[in-house]
């Protein structure tokens, strides 16, 4: 029995017991019932504490509404036992039979497990990277790139429709002083000092050079833009090239300058105009973003009709919403503190929740070492380690489930001999290897003529210590991922999986599953074959969350 299932049961004994007038409720029926894992193990499988909640709503002693509870789900299908503690809270203990048929309906739903319909029907916009277009993509966007990529899976697996969007940067200055860099190297001349500079520079510029020769022939002005154009349009397709290797793929890649192009910003000016929180002052057009938390205005027009970037972002945010998103998550880097409160106020002066329909999310640094040596500078850009480099010296498994497995807002370290150790300690291959070992045995079950066979098992034979633990574990992959969701937290996931493999593993060591030497195969061993089937598809699974393979061999 999952704890789905459970909610639903103790919802049907609820509204049995105010059918029959047993228990008055002035208010509404709650629809669904929260279930957790009791602390302590003794106490039995599942917790609720529903009975505290309905005190008030029912003008009873919490413990009175419990002992109700407690009588209507002794005689319930799959309950073996309940106990009122405390003030009232529940304690569940489940069935044996109960509890093995969690086996059998996660292999019954395969990749579907894990899934929920809990966000159907919301439209989601994930904005993470949004690297100018100017240089290689670096470290930090890397961490992005894994954490924005994991987040919208997770959305989507909660019932969410998810658009994954890269913004890119292609208006304004730095723009122009990538092409008077480029320009400049192609002609064999030095780099402007607030040009860009490193390695890869140089390369793009021959590379332009050799394949587009007359670029060089133009007036100076006009062989800036040239190059400037051209390196973009290189530039962002080694970028896209970069992030689908890393298995990040998105949906929508918005253009600033496509934005001032085609009227987008004027259109939500208006629309911020109508609002009532724009006002001109100095001959510039401004936002009151202090009404809603900005530690001062913003300006969107300056006095001389230039747009600033900040209309661009107000701008966006109206674009994504008139598309019908909400909420629009944006992930930022540890330097963009100050961007909270800007784009929060711009959604409350758009007219809308801030609490609601934006979420932006602060990432924290990352740095890598090697043999305790940080490794600070890169071989092209000159500067900060790029994501190529990085996935050069961990694979993009490693790399991936490393960046997924710590909190966005947690500083963190990469330590490239821990992500690259085919050991028990280093985590992401910790889970692999177990999905590995399951897949192992069901081929040795094969060539034993045995399969998991989730229709014909007898659930009620799982009834060791470790079975029940690992049918725990995972019973809860569906709470995990609607949680991950939620909070925006992928790393939920990637703890989960690393419990849950070494619940696996305590389970293999104390359960045989298949016969050994002339050892008749019997029903035991196949139940066990239906618990070791949904184990693997439940890591499985879970690695897919996190873009990580899940290896049958290794």
């Amino acid at each position: 029995m999952t704890p789905e299932q459970l909610s639903r049961v103790v919802a049907d004994a609820l509204a049995a017991l105010v059918a029959e007038g047993a228990l008055v409720l002035h208010g509404d029926l709650p629809r669904e019932v929260r279930v957790e894992r009791p602390k302590v193990k003794e106490h039995g499988d599942y917790a609720m504490n529903v009975a505290l909640q309905l005190a008030k709503q029912a003008g009873r002693p919490p413990r009175e509404i419990a002992e109700l509870l407690a009588a209507r789900l002794a005689s319930a299908t799959g309950i073996a036992h309940v106990e009122v503690a405390g003030p009232g809270f529940l304690n569940v203990r489940v069935g044996a039979g109960a509890q093995g048929a969690v086996a059998g309906a996660i292999v019954a739903a395969g990749e579907a497990y894990g899934r929920s319909d809990v966000l159907r029907g919301r439209r989601v916009n994930v904005e993470f990277i949004s690297a100018n277009p100017t240089g290689p993509l670096h470290l930090g966007h890397t961490r992005w790139a894994a954490l924005g990529d994991a987040i919208g899976r997770v959305l989507a697996a909660a019932g969410a429709q998810v658009t994954r969007e890269f913004y890119i940067n292609d208006r304004g200055a730095q723009m122009d002083k990538f092409g008077a860099s480029l320009a400049a190297a192609a002609a064999g001349q030095p780099v402007p000092d607030d040009g860009y500079h490193g390695d890869y520079v140089v390369e793009l510029a021959s590379q332009i050079a050799v394949d587009r020769p007359e670029l060089s022939e133009l007036p100076a002005d006009e062989r800036v833009a040239a190059f400037r154009d051209e390196g973009y349009r290189r530039q962002l397709v080694e970028q896209r090239a970069q992030l689908d290797g890393f298995r990040t793929h998105f949906d929508v890649w918005a253009s600033e300058s496509a934005l001032h192009d085609d009227d987008r910003v004027k259109h939500g000016i208006e629309r911020l105009r109508e609002q009532g929180h724009l006002y001109e002052a100095d001959g510039a057009l401004w936002m009151r973003t202090t009404d809603f938390g900005d530690d001062r205005d913003r300006v969107l027009v300056r006095s001389n009709g230039a747009f600033t970037y900040f209309a661009s972002d107000s701008a966006y945010y109206v674009d994504k919403r008139e598309r019908g998103f909400s909420p629009c998550i944006y992930l930022l880097g540890a330097d963009h503190h100050g961007y909270v409160n800007r784009l929060r106020a711009i959604a409350a002066c758009a007219g809308d929740d801030p609490d609601r329909d934006i979420d932006v999310l602060i990432g924290q640094l990352v740095k890598v070492v090697r043999g305790g040596q940080e490794l600070r500078l890169s071989r092209r850009a000159g500067t900060i380690l790029s994501l190529q480099e990085v996935v050069d010296l961990t694979g993009v498994d490693a790399l991936r489930y490393t960046l997924c497995r710590f909190p966005a807002d947690s500083p963190m370290t990469v330590d490239i001999d821990l992500v690259t150790r085919t050991s028990n300690d280093n985590p992401v291959y910790y889970v692999q290897y177990a999905h590995a070992r399951l897949s192992s045995i069901l081929r040795n079950a094969v060539g034993l003529g045995l399969a998991a066979d989730a229709d014909t098992y007898d659930p009620a034979l799982l009834a060791h210590q470790r079975e029940g633990d690992l049918l725990r574990a995972l019973a809860d992959l569906p709470r995990v991922v609607e949680q991950a969701a939620a909070l925006r937290e992928p790393h939920r996931v990637a703890r989960y999986l690393e419990e849950t493999a070494a619940t696996f593993h305590r389970f293999y060591d104390e359960c045989r599953v298949l016969p050994m030497g002339d050892e008749e195969a019997g029903d035991l061993h196949r139940a066990r074959l239906v618990l070791v089937a949904a184990t693997r598809l439940v890591l499985g699974n879970g690695l897919s969350l996190l873009g990580v393979t899940a290896p049958e061999r290794m």
